[in-house]
């Protein structure tokens, strides 16, 4: 008898959900459909509870793609979670995770998005802690609390729209634009998604999250979590103000630089990713903020397929390592795991942007969108010189785990020969390579003339060559007390962590209460208020009843004494 793991199943019928969805999504594009599906839950005494799902070619698109990528996730994880006793249990939460996903994107609802929202929010923390370390219960914190921001201000969003009668945001969008009360709800709208999507301040969490098995990881940067913020922007984009749009622009660009230039100074290789894909997230919400919403979307659909499939070959990579994260002792395994080595050249030239393969056609277009429309030189800088960036740090990457020297003790044990995991990048390979194109003759039927000066058409090349060129030279500095870095070590440390975020959102959030805290027992505990507070009075309470006791215990000469006085003192008042 035939035995089916968990895994084969739920990749069989996530791929063939995937496959109808995507489809159905192509057909919905070329004749324009959109169909709004009310179900009425429980209807009592004229009041209804109705639940509400939007399918247009944009949420059925993404569907199809987040079914697609976490099949093949599924399937990798059948050879990657192999030794864990509880792989059913971890299976589990991805459909749990995937679900409130789907929840998010077919929802026109405020309501209802909140129940995918807070499926995201608190399935992700399951997962983040899944390994059950200190390490995994921090970063699964810090990951949680960073998304009640967010959900607090979807839940103050949701009150407010009490005013227009219905939750369903779908309606009002064109209807109430410019309109001061649905500016403050996209507003918190923006503060939400800003969270999700770790824009800052909120970027701490999303390096932190690397504590989850990298299947998960592989799921939540690519297609899930992190662009549930992003997704959520595309359905308001229409509503945005101008300054809003600002804002959004100047957060997210800022974003995408700071997470570039960390990655530059990071070791670790599932960091490297992690702040990779925080750099995009920061690029999809700047295009987004300037209007082109579909242009967004359409980054969003190409960056899942190649950074799950980066995420997959660094999970193969630290599998092979014994559990090793350090791109220090990597080197020349493209001689060792040339089918790892050549999807891990493959999504990362994507990330890149190199010519025809998937990032191309979105990075090249988002770029020459940039130079044709009117913005200041601060955002011009910080797109190419993010751009740069980009390409620096993947090149930085390639040639410290794919070239030089082996640098571990051993590499007698390095082997692909698990068939699961190099199927499910397999799937995510050929998407990589043929999926931007593809989807670039699916959503943009017109095709875009765009006319530039030569400077500004070569200018995205050059910053390219430029940044992999300086990539490649940092790779070859041999690390010691001589580096630059260690000449400027306040600078460089400030760069490397995120502009000090970390420290800000764990230790500057918990260390002003705790000194509050400390300074007030203190005071009022140990110090003199307590002296005069409530030990003093038990004290003097105590003095004054043990002189009364005293009284009452004397003889009888002191009774006859109070006796006496107490006489005289009655003849007095008479008297008087």
């Amino acid at each position: 008898m035939l035995y089916l793991s968990i895994c084969f199943i739920g990749f069989i019928f996530l791929f063939i959900l995937s496959i109808f969805l995507i489809f159905l999504g192509f057909y919905f594009i070329m004749v324009d459909a959109v169909y709004f599906v009310e179900w009425v839950i429980i209807n009592f005494n004229s009041s209804s509870i109705v639940m509400t799902f939007l399918f247009d070619w944009m949420s059925l698109m993404f569907m199809g793609f987040v079914f697609f990528i976490s099949s093949l996730v599924i399937l990798y994880s059948n050879n990657y979670m192999c030794s864990d006793l509880n792989i059913n249990r971890f299976i589990l939460l991805v459909f749990m995770f995937v679900m409130s996903m789907m929840f998010l994107i077919v929802s026109p609802n405020l309501i209802s998005i909140l129940l995918g929202w807070d499926g995201l929010g608190l399935v992700s923390y399951c997962l983040v802690i899944y390994y059950q370390n200190v390490k995994s219960y921090n970063a699964g914190m810090l990951t949680a609390l960073s998304n009640r921001v967010g959900d607090v201000c979807l839940l103050v969003a949701i009150s407010w729209m009490l005013n227009f009668g219905s939750w369903n945001y779908i309606y009002y969008l064109e209807l109430l634009k410019g309109n001061f009360e649905m500016d403050i709800i996209s507003f918190l709208v923006v503060l939400a998604a800003m969270t999700k999507s770790a824009q800052i301040p909120f970027s701490s969490w999303l390096p932190a999250a690397m504590a989850a098995p990298t299947p998960v990881s592989a799921l939540v940067h690519s297609s899930t979590l992190v662009t549930a913020g992003v997704f959520l922007l595309i359905r308001f984009s229409v509503v945005f103000s101008d300054f809003l749009n600002i804002f959004l622009l100047l957060v997210s660009g800022l974003t995408m630089f700071m997470a570039g230039l960390g990655a530059n100074f990071e070791y670790d290789l599932s960091k490297i990713i992690a702040l990779s894909t925080l750099s995009q997230l920061g690029l999809m919400m700047s295009i987004l903020s300037m209007g082109f919403s579909f242009l967004a979307f359409f980054h969003l659909l190409i960056h899942a397929l190649f950074k799950a499939l980066l995420f997959m070959c660094a999970g193969m990579l630290i599998h092979v390592m014994k559990d090793s994260q350090d791109i220090r002792y990597m080197g020349n395994l493209s001689n060792q795991m040339p089918l790892t080595s050549t999807c891990l050249c493959i999504s990362n030239f994507a990330l890149c942007g190199m010519p025809f393969l998937a990032g191309f056609y979105s990075k090249d277009l988002i770029l020459e969108m940039l130079s044709l429309n009117y913005v200041n030189i601060f955002m011009f800088f910080l797109f190419f010189f993010s751009t740069g960036l980009t390409v620096c740090y993947s090149f930085r990457l390639f040639y410290y785990v794919l070239c030089g020297n082996f640098n571990m003790l051993s590499m007698y044990s390095l082997s692909e020969y698990k068939l699961s995991m190099i199927n499910g990048m397999l799937g995510l390979l050929i998407m990589s390579i043929i999926g931007g194109s593809f989807l670039s003759w699916i959503i943009f039927p017109t095709p875009l003339l765009i006319f530039l000066p030569f400077y500004l058409s070569i200018l995205v090349l050059l910053i390219s060559f430029m940044g992999g060129w300086f990539g490649y030279m940092i790779s070859g500095i041999n690390l010691g007390n001589s580096l630059l870095s260690m000449k400027f070590y306040m600078y460089s440390l400030f760069m490397s962590s995120m502009w000090f975020m970390p420290y800000i959102s764990t230790y500057g959030v918990s260390i002003i209460p705790l000194f509050l805290g400390y300074n007030s027992y203190k005071v009022f505990d140990s110090g003199w208020s307590e002296y005069f507070g409530g030990q003093g009075m038990y004290m003097l309470f105590l003095y004054i009843s043990k002189i009364n006791q005293w009284w009452q215990y004397n003889n009888l000469k002191f009774f006859l004494m109070f006796f006496v006085m107490w006489i005289i003192m009655i003849m007095f008042m008479m008297i008087i």
